[in-house]
């Protein structure tokens, strides 16, 4: 191994290198699963300003992000952390209150828009949303999108199937590229040039980091021999999408991370109730990111005992007796 390859760094150094105000960013991970928590408390940390958010059906970290009010634009399929919040709360306020512009898409089309980003093309189409309202309502101005030039000048595109009806298809949506400055992906290993491994559902994190400038992965393990080298199929991003490399232990929660730790019920109830009432809000902000300097020390806020209710059982690879209410 050479030294030149070695691409790790510590969390907060690679958010001051690779997120500035008003970038482009999306984050990985699907409701309360496998987002990278460590990487957004950071960002809240460092307050970064008027982030143009992409994802696809992120939960907890979309919503911390928008209610620490770092997000300015985003662009999604769905926000929401299943049961302890059907629609994620600081996202929903943010929208009512006029703070956030929110453009949204299904889940397929916002697949495909991270798929046309990572093979360089400017669009794919599709026949997802053709006969709903996702065509007819767009979140963002002509004035918006004249104004920066990363925004496609229409949120979609009906067409005519230029092979006629061959395929039973009359007409197709044309959904844009979407290409970021940076992705954040939480994987449960990591080598030290940037190899990741995901275990169990991908999502569309994939596509995410292949449709982005700088790709920054935090992982359960930091894998320092050539054991990812063993079953390379496993392998999903390679490390030459990869900016940095970050070793953060449950850098995922208070969201699950398949086969080492389940979702935080508690936490995640505590935080509904948190996240509906402003002052409690800032005052959970103010206890659990601006009051520690890095994820370790919110674990040891929340304790062992909290964590150890929540590790992951080897063979299912999900909490045994977790108390889900």
């Amino acid at each position: 191994m050479h030294s030149d390859s070695n691409k790790v760094m510590t969390l907060n150094d690679a958010v001051r290198m690779y997120v500035s105000d008003g970038c482009h960013m999306s984050v990985g991970g699907f409701t309360v699963n496998r987002n990278p928590m460590a990487a957004v408390y950071e960002i809240i940390r460092q307050k970064i300003r008027n982030i143009h958010l992409y994802a696809h059906s992120n939960g907890q970290g979309v919503d911390e992000l928008v209610g620490a009010g770092c997000v300015a634009r985003l662009e999604i399929a769905y926000g929401g952390n299943g049961r302890f919040a059907p629609t994620c709360i600081r996202f929903k306020k943010a929208v009512q209150d006029g703070t956030l512009v929110v453009e949204d898409y299904s889940n397929y089309q916002m697949t495909l828009r991270f798929m046309a980003g990572a093979m360089g093309i400017p669009f794919l189409p599709t026949r997802s949303s053709l006969g709903t309202d996702i065509i007819n309502k767009w979140g963002f101005s002509e004035s918006l999108r004249k104004s920066d030039e990363r925004i496609p000048d229409q949120k979609l595109l009906v067409m005519d199937n230029p092979f006629g009806n061959w395929g039973d298809t009359p007409k197709v949506v044309l959904v844009p590229a979407i290409t970021t400055d940076v992705t954040f992906i939480h994987a449960q290993k990591a080598s030290l040039q940037g190899t990741a491994r995901i275990e169990g559902l991908t999502f569309s994190d994939v596509e995410q980091a292949k449709s982005s400038r700088h790709v920054i992965v935090t992982c359960e393990e930091l894998i320092e021999d050539d054991s990812l080298k063993e079953n390379p199929d496993s392998n999903q991003i390679p490390p030459f999408c990869v900016a940095a490399v970050v070793h953060v232990p449950f850098g995922a929660y208070p969201t699950a991370c398949y086969r080492y730790y389940d979702y935080d019920p508690a936490y995640l109830n505590e935080y509904r109730k948190y996240a509906e009432d402003e002052s409690l809000f800032r005052g959970y902000l103010d206890r659990f990111v601006y009051g520690v300097k890095n994820h370790s020390e919110l674990l040891n806020l929340r304790g062992k005992a909290a964590l150890d209710a929540v590790k992951a059982d080897p063979r299912t690879g999900y909490a045994v007796g977790l108390d889900r209410r």
